[in-house]
C-alpha cells in the first residue's frame, strides 16, 4: 500500500475535507478520490461513505484506522530514529506532565534541558491521571511526569522526588496553628477535592475513610490551583501538594498548610511505554531527569519554592 495514500485517509477519517487534503498535498482533488478507492479495492470493504458534502468512517474504516494510525506512528518514530542516530540533538521529544506539576516541576526541568539541548523540540501537554494510560499506549506522549500509577506492565517509571501532601485551610480555621493533625480533626469540615479519577480525590477519600468517617464534599475541581483560592475563601478544606505554596496564581496569603500525621507523601516519576524503545532525544531527557534526581537537585527545588 502507498504510504501518501495511508496519510490522506488518516486525514480524512479525522475529518480533513477532500479538498483540503488536496490543498495540503498539493495534489488534485480527483486524484486523492482514485487513491482512496484503490484503498478501498486493496482492503477488500469501503473505508469511507459521502455523508453530504463530508466523508466519514464505515465501520470498517474505523476497524482499518486504529492500525493505520499505529503503522504510520511507527515509520514515523522510525524516521525520527534515523535522523536522530546521526543527531539526536535535533530530535523532538513528546512530554506529557500532571497538572500540578506544571507551576514548579516542568518549567525548571525545561529550562534547564533548554540550555544544554537547544536543537531538540520540547511538545507538552496536560496529562490527566484517567488519561495517562491511553496518551502512553498510543504514543502521543514519549515521557509522562506524573505522580499517578499506570496500568500494570504498561509503563517504566523512574522516581524522582517525593512531594509531602499537607492540608490546605483557610486563614482563620481553628486548627491553622497545629504543627501537624490527623485527619479525624477534619471530620466536620467539608472537603474540597479533584474530580474522578484523580489519585488526590481517592488518597483524600481513602485517608478518610480510615479514620471511621465519610468525607463531606462541598466542591470538585480540575485543579490544585482551583482548590487552593477556595479554601483560601473559607470554603472548606482540601488534600494538596505542599508545592501548591510556591503557585503564583495560589492566594497564598489566605492560606495555610498543615503537615499531616501521619506524614503523607506522593511520589513523583517519569515514566515510558515498557516495550517501546524510546527515541534517542526522549532517552537523552529521561537520562538528564533521573541524573538531577539522583543528585538531589529537584527534591531541592521543591525544598526552595515550598
Amino acid at each position: 500500500m502507498d504510504v501518501r495514500t495511508l496519510r490522506w485517509f488518516q486525514l480524512v477519517a479525522d475529518g480533513v475535507t477532500v479538498t483540503e487534503v488536496a490543498e495540503i498535498e498539493l495534489v488534485s482533488q480527483p486524484a486523492i478520490s482514485r487513491a482512496l478507492a484503490r484503498l478501498d479495492a486493496e482492503v477488500g470493504a469501503p473505508l469511507l461513505r459521502r455523508h453530504g458534502r463530508v466523508l466519514r468512517m464505515t465501520a470498517a474504516g474505523s476497524a482499518f484506522k486504529r492500525h493505520v494510525d499505529e503503522v504510520l506512528h511507527r515509520l514515523d518514530d522510525g524516521i525520527a530514529a534515523v535522523a536522530q542516530t546521526v543527531d539526536p540533538e535535533l530530535g523532538t521529544v513528546r512530554l506529557g506532565f500532571q497538572l500540578s506539576l506544571a507551576t514548579w516541576l516542568v518549567p525548571d526541568l525545561v529550562r534547564a534541558f533548554r540550555i544544554g539541548h537547544p536543537g531538540v523540540q520540547l511538545a507538552l501537554s496536560q496529562v490527566a491521571d484517567g488519561d495517562a494510560d491511553r496518551r502512553l499506549d498510543d504514543g502521543s506522549v514519549d515521557l509522562l511526569l506524573s505522580a499517578a500509577r499506570t496500568r500494570p506492565g504498561l509503563a517504566r517509571r523512574e522516581h524522582l522526588v517525593t512531594e509531602p501532601l499537607d492540608v490546605a485551610l483557610p486563614a482563620d480555621h481553628p486548627l491553622v496553628g497545629a504543627g501537624s493533625l490527623r485527619i479525624e480533626q477534619l471530620r466536620e469540615d467539608e472537603f474540597l477535592v479533584l474530580r474522578e479519577p484523580a489519585a488526590l480525590r481517592s488518597r483524600t477519600i481513602a485517608l478518610a475513610e480510615a479514620a471511621g468517617f465519610a468525607p463531606r464534599i462541598g466542591f470538585e475541581g480540575d485543579d490544585v490551583t482551583t482548590l487552593a483560592g477556595l479554601v483560601a475563601a473559607g470554603l472548606g478544606v482540601a488534600l494538596v501538594p505542599r508545592s501548591v505554596r510556591a503557585d503564583p496564581a495560589a492566594p497564598n496569603a489566605a492560606l495555610r498548610l498543615v503537615p499531616l500525621e501521619p506524614v503523607q507523601t506522593r511520589d513523583i516519576a517519569v515514566a515510558w511505554v515498557r516495550e517501546r524503545p524510546l527515541l534517542p532525544a526522549a532517552a537523552l531527557l529521561r537520562d538528564e531527569l533521573v541524573a538531577r534526581a539522583r543528585r538531589g537537585e529537584l527534591a531541592q527545588l521543591l525544598d526552595d519554592r515550598a
